[in-house]
């Protein structure tokens, strides 16, 4: 049986609850590095701590996908993983700021990556579950705009609190120390993080829980999912399937036995997700080396101008979002996710041009590359998952989804574990290097996707 169309407006309600996940991973990235340097972690150890997001996504995402794929409740098939997550990940960002130490903090950080992850991986299957083939790079596309939104929102969340709204930090102390438990831990001498942090951080991890779990709660409640057609034969091969050791034979077969087009991709999502990651570290640092030395008031000034880039790069890709459907129905979904990896390394590898030292011109040039770089980065949210949702099982699209993601999370351990070296010995440490090194993985990504090939059925990127 086909499934049927489903309106604009309920495909924007199934993104809501993405864009409160963004909005929560997006503060956690924001800050991460800020939040164990306020615990008194080493400089040098902070590289090693982001290893806690892709390892926990490389563990979960693929057994989370192989349970959603075998679930069927009175709240469906995904949603209930979406409801799980956000109330445990909106825990944790409550949490967070009232650490006593950075072992606590560090363990609520696993908890709110975990949480992410479990809320996070069903999304994907849910939009290929609920939409037929000819609404599914709509369907992605819209996921993007919120993702984006999202992100966009998390990144500027704490300027807009105090320069939009102007809440000081006396409101937010004001506010804080109302609650009766901080009061009982502080008069029993309890150290907490909360009081070491500074106060806007601790705000926006306040609202980002509210955001997380009120959005989440949207797409559960305004959207059905649909049964297992013949679900008396669901729930037979459900029972066949109990026990730990058929779960885990399950997901080593699985691996094995991609589909020629998922194998295809998988290289493809390998390349361009190192290339994301390598820009997430060295972009920042490389753009306060081009407005001054380390720790001078330029230096700084090119810190803070990276952030704002990095909002931008989110905002192109909002907007991206709007036009890649018409796109790929024009030229395919394969050449558009080539033309968008190729804009975006020009722009990465465009960091090694000598601009001069004018900050203003600084400034302009490297918000100007962010333009490539944010179409890159919605082609790879969007067409990636639109062609792969065309090309597995779909009794199996939750654990694929999962197992897909591998190719997401590993090249960002290898990044985590390895680049160094090659930063030290081959590029002479430079963090500029590593940007346009970022970029030439994209190159590799763009040529890998030429080995795809993908229907030629007009419906199949129709909105």
């Amino acid at each position: 049986m086909g499934k049927s169309r489903l309106s604009i407006l309920s495909i924007i309600n199934m993104s809501i609850g993405f864009m409160g996940i963004q909005f929560g991973w997006g503060l956690q990235m924001a800050n991460m590095s800020a939040i164990y340097s306020y615990l008194g972690a080493d400089p040098s150890q902070i590289p090693t701590l982001w290893l806690a997001a892709p390892l926990t996504g490389l563990i979960i995402q693929p057994i989370i996908g192989q349970m959603s794929d075998n679930t069927w409740c009175r709240l469906g098939r995904r949603r209930p993983y979406f409801l799980i997550g956000a109330i445990l990940a909106t825990i944790a960002l409550v949490g967070m700021p009232y650490s006593g130490s950075l072992i606590m903090a560090a363990g609520f950080l696993w908890v709110l990556d975990a949480s992410v992850n479990v809320s996070m991986e069903p999304f994907r299957a849910f939009v290929a579950d609920m939409l037929p083939d000819d609404q599914r790079t709509l369907g992605y596309s819209v996921q993007t705009l919120f993702v984006s939104i999202g992100a966009v929102s998390a990144s500027a969340f704490p300027w807009i609190i105090t320069n939009v709204f102007h809440v000081s930090s006396k409101h937010i102390i004001g506010h804080v120390n109302n609650f009766s438990i901080l009061s009982y831990l502080r008069s029993h001498h309890i150290d907490m993080f909360a009081d070491k942090l500074p106060n806007i951080i601790t705000y926006s991890f306040h609202v980002g829980a509210a955001i997380f779990i009120t959005c989440v709660l949207w797409t559960v409640i305004t959207i059905k999912e649909y049964p297992p057609e013949d679900i008396e034969e669901f729930i037979k091969g459900k029972k066949n399937k109990q026990g730990l050791g058929h779960f885990f034979k399950e997901i080593y077969i699985g691996i094995f036995s991609m589909p020629e087009t998922m194998r295809k991709l998988a290289w493809v999502q390998f390349f361009t997700w190192l290339g994301l990651f390598l820009m997430w570290i060295y972009f920042g640092i490389t753009v306060g080396h081009m407005f001054g030395k380390t720790g001078s008031p330029d230096f700084l000034i090119g810190i803070e101008w990276a952030g704002l880039c990095f909002a931008c790069y989110n905002l192109v890709s909002l907007v991206y979002s709007f036009f890649m459907t018409s796109i790929a129905m024009k030229i395919t979904r394969r050449w558009t996710h080539i033309i968008s990896l190729l804009l975006g390394a020009v722009c990465m590898m465009a960091i090694l041009l000598p601009i001069g030292s004018d900050l203003q011109s600084l400034k302009i040039f490297v918000m100007v590359l962010m333009i490539g770089i944010g179409i890159t980065w919605g082609s790879t949210l969007t067409m990636p998952y639109a062609i792969l949702s065309s090309s597995i099982p779909e009794k199996k699209m939750g654990f694929y989804m999962g197992v897909f993601n591998f190719f997401i999370t590993l090249p960002q351990i290898i990044a985590s574990v390895g680049f160094g070296y090659l930063m030290l010995h081959c590029f002479g440490n430079k963090s500029e290097y590593g940007v346009a090194f970022g970029g030439g993985c994209w190159v590799i990504a763009a040529l890998l996707m030429l080995r795809i090939k993908e229907k030629t059925n007009k419906k199949c990127v129709e909105s």
